[in-house]
C-alpha cells in the first residue's frame, strides 16, 4: 500500500501548468454550461412570476404533507381573477397550509406559483447563481492566455459580479421562504 501512495508523491508534470488547449476549451464550455443553463431553465418561472404567461388569480394552500428530509408536498386551490371555478393545484413546497397569495396558474393548469415581487425574486434566485458563477471567467481566460494587463480589473469585476449574484440568490431564496 505504501508503494502505491509513494507513487503519487513523486509525480512530475510532463508539460506546463494547467490543462492543454483542448482541456481549456472543454473546461470553459462546461463552465458556461453550468452557469448559463440555470438562466435558460428559469425563463418559464420568470414569465409566470411577471404575468407574461399563465392565468392570474389567488392560490389558497390547503395542505402540506411532510415527505421527510425537509421536503414537503403542498396542495391548494387556485381561483382565477376572471371568476372561473376554483382548480385543485400543486403549490410551492415552501408554502404553509392556510397561505393565501397572488399567483399565476401554469399553462398546463396543474401548478400555481407566487406572482408579484416575491414570486419574481424567487424565480431570479437560480439565474443569479449562474451570473455569480460567471464572475471570474474573464480572469481565468486572461490568465490562461498569458495576458497580464487587465487581470486586476478582472478580479475586481469578478468579485463584484460574484458578490451581486450571491446577494441576489440569497434575496431570492429568502423571498421564496417568506
Amino acid at each position: 500500500m505504501t508503494e502505491f501512495l509513494d507513487a503519487f508523491n513523486h509525480v512530475t508534470p510532463t508539460r506546463g501548468p494547467g490543462p492543454g488547449l483542448l482541456g481549456k476549451v472543454i473546461l470553459v464550455a462546461l463552465w458556461l454550461a453550468v452557469c448559463v443553463l440555470p438562466m435558460v431553465f428559469s425563463v418559464t418561472a420568470i414569465q409566470l412570476a411577471t404575468g407574461r404567461i399563465g392565468t392570474p388569480g389567488t392560490l389558497t394552500v390547503t395542505s402540506c404533507q411532510d415527505l421527510g428530509r425537509g421536503r414537503y408536498d403542498c396542495k391548494g386551490t387556485f381561483t382565477p381573477d376572471s371568476g372561473g371555478q376554483a382548480v385543485p393545484v400543486a403549490a410551492s413546497p415552501d408554502s404553509d397550509a392556510g397561505d393565501v397569495v397572488r399567483a399565476q396558474l401554469t399553462p398546463e393548469g396543474d401548478r400555481a406559483v407566487p406572482a408579484g415581487t416575491a414570486g419574481l425574486l424567487a424565480a431570479l434566485a437560480l439565474p443569479a447563481v449562474g451570473v455569480g458563477g460567471l464572475g471570474f471567467l474573464p480572469y481565468v481566460l486572461l490568465y490562461w492566455s498569458g495576458v497580464r494587463r487587465g487581470r486586476r480589473a478582472a478580479v475586481i469585476a469578478g468579485t463584484a459580479v460574484t458578490g451581486a449574484g450571491l446577494l441576489m440568490a440569497i434575496v431570492g431564496v429568502a423571498a421564496a421562504v417568506v
